[in-house]
């Protein structure tokens, strides 16, 4: 599958048999992994070799094609596969006639061997394939390429300028966004007038930091 349209040069084409992950997995999850997932290819490989680009933090994208039987479970199974595999991964998961794209920003885990530490995720909604507008632009450099393609996903359109950089900004982004959420979420349980007020001023706030992250200048 070629849904981004990527040179041949790029092409991989190899079925990664789900036994691979089960060094990752406990009884449950391998149970998942065979009932949930119909089939993952590994499509695409891009590298400073396949693409002539130039790597400064992103040394690879990895792009994998997972063809699902049913979407229980896929989230955990999806972080798996994440933490499973050493480059960067970008999923193209299919179900029935809608697809979705699933990608991590991540690091070496300090003391498992093999094993990587997501830092954040971007997912997009999902939609027919014959109406899917989400690109992999494969310009300036491998860095540029997946931070672009992370921001078409979240909606927003300024890469900004070093990966690390990058990275440090989405994750205080969604740890703003999980805050956000779970004061929303006591707000509307909480009925006393004065708690009330407090929490709406400390919402406000919240979003105001928010939006200055989201905004600012790289």
């Amino acid at each position: 599958m070629n849904i981004f349209n990527l040179p041949k040069s790029t092409e991989f084409g190899r079925v990664i048999p789900k036994k691979a992950f089960d060094v990752y997995t406990n009884t449950k999850q391998k149970k998942a992994f065979a009932n949930v997932i119909k089939r993952i290819s590994w499509t695409h490989k891009l590298s400073t070799k396949t693409t002539n680009l130039i790597s400064k933090e992103v040394k690879e994208i990895q792009v994998f094609y997972i063809e699902l039987k049913s979407q229980s479970e896929i989230k955990n199974l999806i972080e798996i596969i994440q933490k499973a595999i050493q480059y960067h991964v970008i999923l193209v998961v299919q179900f029935e006639n809608e697809i979705y794209f699933s990608t991590s920003a991540k690091h070496e885990h300090i003391s498992k061997l093999n094993e990587q530490v997501i830092d954040c995720t971007f997912k997009s909604n999902g939609i027919p394939q014959s109406n899917n507008k989400v690109e992999l632009k494969l310009s300036e450099s491998l860095d540029w390429t997946f931070i672009n393609f992370c921001n078409q996903l979240t909606g927003r359109n300024k890469p900004d300028p070093t990966y690390s950089e990058f990275v440090v900004k989405e994750v205080a982004i969604k740890n703003l966004e999980q805050k956000i959420k779970s004061l929303e979420s006591k707000l509307n349980r909480e009925s006393q007038f004065n708690k009330r007020v407090a929490l709406n001023m400390d919402l406000t706030d919240l979003k105001k930091e928010l939006n200055n992250i989201i905004n600012q200048k790289a």
